[in-house]
């Protein structure tokens, strides 16, 4: 189903197999292989060898993983069934493989640059008396921060400054303080088959596991080479996964106390285990939004029966303010802890309000009249749309708006737009101007939220509410924290803020796996990605030849007359907007059966007889429809435009400039979905007669773009959306998305006869 397979064959015993199991976005799936198989080994060496499970549930992982299997023979693949929990599927993996060591990494965590040979290396120092596990450092990877320390390099030197000999745990119980991130064990093949219940075992196990074969080994060596880059979930990541994530946690405990008691482990190793037990504990409980209030009491109780009845006989808890919040667990003192943490949430508020005076008398107006709406309930039959911000009046929303109507007409649609924008709405539409008090109001008591934007600061994720996010374009160039290490883009942008909001979000609505993968990176959060297509492309399929007709009409544009649209992107790292183009001199050129349609900030010609303004024109996809040519550099308006299948010409006359302060996601220039121009000369030519335009080679760079960047858009992307997100359909009652050579565009303007 999903291409060559590989399964295991013989081959020499290798030193080191790095298995990798489990789920993950793709983005993170693809830099873990290419971090293993990119690293540099000694040649006689070879690398580890590498084993990878490939979900059968989800062919583009599993595509990815075939891939890097055809490029590199040390990689085996072994297929899983579909839904195969996470210990089940490192089980199977761990079979294939034949290291005399064995490394598990999740698919979100990556290899360190030179850490294959380093640890080939370090084995081979304890080749005459092989410890049981080598217990490395590690880096962690954050959403601000790609390798920030571990932190357990202190641990990993005791006691002279550099890595210890192998030794038993018994001698050295403060290694059970190195971080339980599993990727860091190099675990001896030779320990996983006398104990095979540890690769299998159900729940959330990597804790589990991490301090297992410690417990287990006979001996265990420390090396503070990072062996793992493991990535970090943030606390949204954590809430979207549930509580049973937090409550697996006690029950991997129970087993350690248990499985320490068995193997008959000393005092000070038990003691060592307790404490970390209990720290993390205390620290799920002070952070109380991961849990909901009723989840939280649960696992305060569970925690507290955990913390008396595997409490070492003499043993002396912390000092301070931590030692207060252990005893108050021992005791099964809920009440008085809770307490203790609003004591302190109160100290903080009152730190922070003194630090922030100016304007917070309005901004407390506002959030009182939102928190008394806050306490009506939900209206499970009123959604709110807002596009840009409130400045917008088409785009996603509007179309996931118009097609609600049409299969959900009991859903109350509320559209949320500035003051100056309310004329323009079509008679009838119920709206709220921004930042009123009905704005406030719907906010609060909606139901569904959606936006291609964001809502502001002080919206509350109520449960039971749904937020959909449809952005307004395929990312092609930096966004979200991907900004964070770009002066001129980042500056005024705060990061925390922007995830904050990222945080709310249920779903992400995707056009093509390129979006997929840059949402995932970009906004690193706990939503699903719906990809569906974008709801303002449908048009672009259903469209008639009378609608492209009235769309050039509606422009001024004349029959026969050869209509180029030219719309560069915007520049926000630009002080002041100079023309890229010399608009008029490329009008003289063309000719008088030319028409200039000039979507920009650019100075644009007044009073041309064959320039037309079209900067405020909306809703763009009528612009779209008007067009015989697309004129662009790295816009987004090109992915739409792609849909249609008519000519495209990138103009790339300042191509380093955006690299360089905003940062791009895809070199269109360097593949581009038509010809590539950059001086005025150059692109008067491509368009001129006998020009390369529209011909073959054009029509085949098209077709590849398209299928990169028009993956979803079929003309139903807005009823998948509906159907789904508004009446809960699952997703095999959804309309499949159709393959690009099924999909029939809006006529041409000359095919609708206007040209």
């Amino acid at each position: 189903m999903y291409g060559r397979m590989f399964l295991p064959s013989p081959r020499p015993l290798a030193r080191l197999s790095v298995i990798v199991s489990g789920r993950a976005p793709l983005p993170h799936l693809r830099a873990c292989l290419e971090s293993i198989t990119g690293q540099a080994y000694e040649e006689e060496c070879g690398g580890p060898e590498v084993v990878v499970t490939a979900p059968q549930g989800d062919p583009e992982a599993c595509a990815l993983v075939e891939a890097h299997a055809l490029r590199d023979p040390r990689l085996t693949v072994v297929p899983v069934p579909p839904d195969t929990p996470a210990a089940h599927a490192r089980a199977a993996a761990l079979r294939a493989a034949t290291g005399a060591y064995v490394q598990f990494l999740s698919p979100s965590d990556r290899l360190p640059d030179g850490a294959a040979s380093a640890l080939a290396r370090r084995l081979d120092r304890h080749r005459d008396d092989p410890p049981d596990v080598l217990l490395c450092d590690h880096h962690r990877a954050t959403w601000w921060d790609d390798a920030l320390p571990g932190g357990d390099a202190p641990v990993l030197t005791r006691p002279h400054g550099a890595p210890a000999t192998a030794a038993a745990l018994a001698d050295r119980p403060d290694l059970l303080d190195v971080a339980p991130v599993l990727g860091s064990r190099l675990i001896a093949a030779s320990l996983l088959a006398a104990h095979p219940e540890l690769a299998g075992t159900d729940g959330h196990d990597e804790l589990y596991l991490s301090y297992a074969v410690l417990l287990l080994a006979r001996t265990v060596a420390c090396c503070d080479t990072p062996a793992v880059v493991h990535r970090a979930e943030r606390p949204a990541q954590r809430r979207a996964a549930g509580p049973g994530r937090h409550f697996a946690v006690l029950a991997q405990y129970e087993r350690l106390h248990r499985l320490a008691a068995a193997a008959s482990a000393p005092p000070g190793v038990r003691t060592r285990l307790y404490d970390r037990m209990v720290a993390d504990y205390l620290r799920t409980l002070a952070g109380r939004d991961e849990l909901a209030p009723a989840d939280a009491a649960a696992y305060f109780r569970r925690a507290a029966e955990h913390t008396a009845r595997f409490r070492p006989e003499g043993h002396r808890g912390p000092g301070g303010l931590d030692g207060v919040r252990h005893l108050l667990l021992g005791r099964r003192a809920h009440l008085c802890h809770q307490l203790l943490l609003l004591a302190q949430d109160g100290g903080r508020a009152l730190r922070t309000a003194t630090d922030r005076q100016a304007g917070r008398a309005a901004a407390a107006r506002v959030r009182l009249r939102y928190r008394r709406s806050l306490r009506r309930p939900l209206d499970e039959d009123l959604a709110v749309f807002s596009a840009h911000g409130g400045r917008g009046l088409h785009g996603d929303p509007a179309a996931i708006a118009a097609e609600l109507a049409e299969l959900a007409p009991d859903v109350r649609s509320v559209r949320l737009v500035d003051a100056d924008r309310v004329p323009l709405l079509p008679p009838g539409t119920d709206h709220a101007v921004t930042g009123t008090a009905r704005a406030w109001d719907v906010l609060a008591r909606a139901k569904y939220l959606i936006t291609d934007t964001d809502f502001p600061d002080e919206v509350v994720k109520r449960p039971g509410s749904v937020h959909l996010q449809t952005h307004h374009g395929t990312p092609l160039t930096y966004t979200g924290v991907d900004l964070r290490h770009l002066p001129a883009a980042a500056r005024g942008v705060d990061f925390d803020a922007l995830l904050a909001r990222a945080d709310r979000w249920d779903y992400n609505l995707s056009a093509n796996r390129h979006s997929t993968e840059t949402w995932q990176r970009a906004y690193p959060s706990g939503f699903r990605t719906l990809p569906y297509g974008s709801p303002r492309n449908d048009v672009l399929y259903r469209a008639t030849a009378a609608d492209v007709r009235a769309a050039r009409q509606a422009l001024g544009v004349p029959p026969g007359a050869l209509a180029v649209l030219y719309a560069p992107t915007h520049r926000d790292h630009a002080a002041r907007r100079a023309p890229h183009v010399d608009l008029a001199r490329l009008a003289a050129r063309l000719g008088g059966d030319t028409v200039l349609l000039v979507r920009t900030d650019e100075p644009v010609p007044r009073d041309h007889p064959r320039i037309v303004d079209v900067a405020r024109y909306e809703p763009a996809a009528r612009l779209l429809l008007a067009a015989d040519v697309l004129v662009t550099d790295h816009a987004s308006l090109l992915c739409d435009y792609a849909n249609l299948d008519r000519p495209i010409v990138v103009h790339a006359d300042d191509r380093d400039l955006p690299t360089a302060t905003r940062g791009l996601y895809a070199d269109i220039a360097a593949e581009p979905p038509g010809p590539v121009t950059r001086t005025d000369d150059e692109l008067a030519d491509v368009l001129g007669p006998g020009g390369e335009w529209c011909g073959e080679a054009a029509a085949k760079l098209r077709h590849d773009f398209r299928l990169r960047f028009c993956q979803y858009d079929d003309g139903r992307a807005a009823e998948r959306v509906v159907r789904r997100v508004f009446l809960g359909e699952g997703e095999e009652s959804l309309p499949p998305v159709l393959p690009l050579d099924r999909r029939t565009p809006a006529p041409t303007p000359q095919e609708a006869g206007h040209r």
